[in-house]
């Protein structure tokens, strides 16, 4: 379990973060959307301790995670960065054993090893094991950052988005392991712009805005009035399988709502 309590950031002196309080309960999908600058990801790199708060504090099962080592706390979160060097000529294998880091004394060890191929094998990349990365296309370079992250053998998972850069097939597939992850009780916490893809996968959905948090709770917080006053648009919302789709209304002559699957001219 996460919590989180007024915490506050500033990179020197402009705050980013701004009493910042939530739980999140073991489990939890949790999707962090926004507009650009509100601090998604400066949130996420707080939990991960990347970034030192300057007030409050964020506890991780009980325990406030300034008192974890930096090996503890690798054991207890992994985080799958927006963007890295990917260029770097390793093979697959290799690249998910570097995960193993938090645990490995002096070289990998055979629990090493077969770990790392369970994770390949779990993720459906294991025909990929050694291919080199830099020959990946950006979809299965991004499982393989997810694997390398789980290699930690992580409670908790952390994502600056994950599905950024990739086409809508390799959104879904990416987004479905993280799903199957929480539903075999690992946290997921991921900074995402696509607020579609946040209503269709998270169980909870954290907005936030100028670094504070606007609103945080299910699926069934967003609403047209939320959508206006967090990214300054108007919006419809409808409801398909339970599952709550934003429509972004265009301004001009013939106004019409913007859909996934097709344009609708308003009446």
């Amino acid at each position: 379990m996460i919590n989180i309590r007024n915490i506050e950031f500033a990179y020197n002196v402009a705050p980013v973060l701004q009493d910042v309080s939530c739980d999140i309960e073991t489990g939890d999908f949790v999707a962090l959307v926004g507009p650009n600058g509100s601090g998604k990801s400066t949130l996420i790199k707080c939990i991960n301790g990347i970034l030192k708060i300057q007030k409050g504090e964020i506890l991780i099962d009980g325990l406030a995670t300034k008192t974890y080592s930096p090996n503890a706390m690798a054991r207890k979160v992994a985080y799958v960065p927006q963007s890295e060097n990917r260029q770097i000529s390793a093979t697959v294998f290799d690249t998910v054993l570097m995960g193993r880091k938090p645990y490995i004394a002096w070289k990998p060890v055979e629990n090493d090893l077969n770990i790392t191929a369970e994770i390949l094998d779990l993720l459906d990349i294991d025909h990929l094991s050694m291919k080199r990365t830099n020959e990946l296309s950006g979809g299965q370079q991004q499982i393989v950052m997810i694997a390398r992250a789980l290699a930690q053998e992580p409670e908790i998972l952390l994502l600056d988005e994950p599905t950024a850069n990739l086409d809508i097939r390799h959104q879904l597939e990416v987004l479905e392991v993280l799903k199957s992850l929480a539903a075999k009780n690992m946290t997921i916490i991921i900074a995402i712009h696509d607020i579609n893809m946040a209503a269709r996968y998270a169980n909870n959905i954290m907005m936030l805005k100028s670094g504070k948090v606007f609103s945080y709770g299910v699926n069934s917080a967003i609403t047209a009035e939320s959508i206006e006053q967090l990214y300054d648009i108007k919006a419809e919302i409808i409801t398909i399988d339970g599952i709550p789709h934003i429509i972004p209304k265009i301004s001009g002559k013939q106004r019409k709502y913007v859909c996934l699957r097709k344009l609708l001219p308003s009446e």
